[in-house]
């Protein structure tokens, strides 16, 4: 009954927002935990005496990408701030590690922003955690000289001297009314592979963390006369339990990396405590110290929730950094590039295709797809100069590039996944979409629930698809974990920490300047009316005839070209309609040039259908080959097919070749593509940008600030 009253009384303090109290601790079994509305208790205790003093100790961990936006991060300042002022005993606020890495301003700002920020929240300690070594070894002595505070680590140390990297010590000492706190710094074995820095290359090796930690805290114990030894670990909790378990020297570990939330539980004798990430928690164990060891504890995890206010210290050193860094000139674009919402789930488009250009440029891949829904501002820039926000009110999420194996079965079958057709509620509503905006891969695609198949002339990088080849394609990580799609068990060949913001930036300053005109890698066809054949020499012209069903009203003469997979592009001469029948006239020259290409000769025109009523486009496109041979007899042609048969007369959508694409009809959607589900909710959990940026580029997500793109976003 007694422990039962206790939790009940610690509860109703967490609820209220009160601190419990140190003193009133009674033994409970190891892992019990009692959970309230909003935050999850532990209460522990060895037994108190009479004469004893409580410190508190305040934890925190992975603010990464965080701490540059003005959301979680001033809250939980405040939150700490409220903590210190409400608590009537000496507190010690610890770090668990990534901090100052990753974020949306790494290419300009690298530490300074978060180094600001942690300066404003004055932690007593930070542990460096792998992505504080994002920007290598040498960076870290930077970081360290601009922070008010120490940066620890014991157990990372230079091969030849032993010594620890420059700007850290392996462990410090916090006096706090009377009472003696150590701090060391530690981190595991994962922390090799997961940063951008080669430690054999570097001269540094990585020591036991168990051993590491022990061997620490005795000297604490020893030399340093602590009453409270604390393990700031940048090792995950499974690390942390074999922390406690091999040392009996240890009051408490304060844990980042795998970023859970885990609410304070005793572990061998230790006090472990997570809070997740991203300034979603703090962490707050209350230890009752007599005679010089830790007799007593209670804990929770308070929830940095919306009810907080903001401290407005951090959130003008976030507001201005941003600022300064949005205005950065990245290079200049010769054309428009769109980056409405209509535009980009309808057709394929000039932004869409140099997104997905940067990502292949990134990557190396053979093929980039990236969702419509990925793609926000609802705006048009240039021609002219492209700023840092241009990009980034574009691509605000924290999706980082993933490169992952296709079959070239697969590819086709993630392309029709995004095809929505006219038939379908969506369709009705917003007309026929393909979704995507693609980079290496060009393809048809046919809009209506009777076309079979939906995707067509496939092609991968001007060559036929093969559907049992293995393709590399680099999609961002959102798309990387859609259910129920292709994407969902396919082959990682890298998880990159580069955030599809910072690659299209970087690519932009890269070239300095862009024209990425469109060029049909997605082509909508509502009708193929079959193929024909053509003899070439070369000289003079050449005319092929197709009977037009009765639903083509009209063919707009202006708008017919032929291409080929490679995109390359002519006009005919002459175009002819007159009882039900069209007839092409094309200079003989320009169709063997055509031809050279590979493959069939393509020809698309823009017309009027009376059996569809279409709500976007403002025309329909009907689709017919050329088959060409030469006048020798030999074909000028490759398959020119990727195994599709002729549509029979269904309906599809192509990328906007009609030329009917006026892009001022928004479809005004702000669903879940159909390839994954979204909570509407952004994060940045895993994105980061890669260390050794230059400075022109700024990577700002602004998912909290631009017009509520973040909310109940189409991605």
């Amino acid at each position: 009954m007694r422990q039962l009253s206790v939790l009940a009384v610690v509860t109703l303090l967490v609820v209220a927002g009160a601190a419990p109290a140190a003193a009133a601790t009674v033994p409970v079994a190891p892992d019990q935990t009692a959970t309230g509305d909003t935050t999850g208790i532990s209460v522990g205790s060895t037994g108190v005496a009479a004469n004893n003093t409580t410190v508190t100790l305040l934890t925190y961990n992975d603010i990464q990408t965080a701490v540059v936006q003005n959301g979680t991060t001033p809250r939980m300042v405040s939150l700490i701030e409220q903590r210190r002022a409400a608590i009537d005993n000496p507190t010690v606020l610890v770090g668990g590690g990534d901090q100052v890495s990753p974020h949306s301003l790494s290419p300009i700002s690298q530490w300074r922003t978060p180094v600001d920020v942690l300066n404003v929240l004055d932690p007593d300690a930070e542990v460096i955690g792998n992505h504080d070594l994002d920007f290598g070894f040498g960076t870290v002595s930077e970081f360290a000289n601009a922070s008010e505070f120490p940066w620890l680590m014991a157990n990372i140390v230079q091969e030849d001297t032993g010594e620890p990297i420059p700007g850290t010590e392996p462990y410090t000492v916090v006096e706090r009314g009377g009472v003696r706190v150590g701090v060391v710094g530690i981190a595991d074995g994962a922390i090799r592979g997961k940063t951008a820095v080669d430690f054999d290359e570097q001269g540094y090796e990585l020591r036991d963390h168990v051993e590491a930690s022990s061997e620490y805290a005795t000297t604490l114990r020893d030399e340093e006369n602590v009453d409270v030894v604390v393990v700031a670990a940048h090792v995950g909790i499974p690390e942390a339990k074999e922390i406690a378990n091999g040392t009996d020297e240890v009051d408490a570990i304060v844990v980042g990396d795998d970023e859970v939330e885990y609410p304070p539980r005793e572990v061998g004798g230790s006090v472990i405590v997570e809070a997740e990430a991203r300034a979603a928690h703090v962490g707050e164990i209350n230890f009752t110290v007599s005679d010089g060891e830790v007799v007593g504890w209670n804990g929770r995890l308070l929830d940095v929730t919306g009810n907080v206010s903001y401290d407005e210290e951090t959130a003008a050193v976030i507001e201005a950094a941003r600022s300064d860094q949005l205005s950065t000139v990245l290079g200049e674009t010769d054309v428009a590039l769109d980056a409405r919402f209509s535009s980009n789930y309808h057709d394929e488009t000039n932004y869409g295709n140099l997104i997905t250009d940067a990502f292949r440029w990134k990557t190396g891949s053979e093929v980039a797809i990236t969702n419509a829904g990925g793609i926000r501002s609802n705006s048009v820039y240039g021609p002219g100069n492209l700023t840092a926000g241009d990009v980034y009110s574009v691509l605000p999420f924290g999706n980082t590039l993933v490169e992952v194996e296709l079959t070239g079965a697969e590819i086709k079958q993630l392309l029709a996944s995004q095809v929505v057709t006219l038939e379908s509620e969506t369709g009705q509503q917003y007309g026929a979409e393909a979704q995507l905006q693609v980079s290496g891969v060009t393809y048809e695609w046919v809009g209506h629930e009777n076309a079979s198949p939906q995707i067509r002339d496939a092609r991968i990088n001007g060559e036929p698809l093969d559907e049992d080849e293995t393709y590399t394609v680099t999609v961002n990580s959102y798309m990387a974990g859609w259910e129920g799609s292709v994407l969902e068990n396919a082959t990682v060949v890298e998880e990159t920490q580069t955030l599809y913001g910072t690659a299209t930036a970087e690519y932009v300053q890269a070239q300095g300047t862009v024209a990425p005109e469109g060029n049909d890698r997605i082509r909508r066809v509502d009708r193929e009316l079959g193929t024909a054949e053509a003899t070439l020499d070369g000289e003079g012209e050449v005319t092929v005839s197709y009977d037009l069903p009765d639903a083509v009203e009209s063919v707009n003469a202006s708008t017919v070209r032929a291409t080929t997979a490679a995109n390359a592009t002519v006009e005919p001469t002459d175009v002819s309609v007159a009882d039900g029948t069209m007839e092409l006239t094309f200079a003989d020259g320009d169709l063997r040039s055509l031809s050279e290409y590979g493959g069939n000769v393509e020809v698309y025109a823009s017309y009027e259908d009376a059996e569809y009523n279409r709500s976007y486009f403002d025309a329909s496109v009907l689709n017919v080959e050329i088959n060409t041979t030469a006048a020798d007899g030999g074909s000028d042609d490759g398959d020119g097919s990727d195994g599709s048969e002729n549509d029979d007369g269904s309906d599809s959508d192509d990328g906007g070749s009609d030329g009917s694409d006026d892009g001022d009809t928004s479809d005004g959607s702000d669903s879940d593509d159909s390839g994954g589900s979204d909570d509407g909710t952004t994060t940045d959990e895993s994105s980061t940008s890669q260390p050794g940026f230059g400075p022109a580029v700024a990577v700002v997500a602004l998912a909290l600030t631009l017009a509520g793109l973040a909310v109940g976003r189409r991605e």
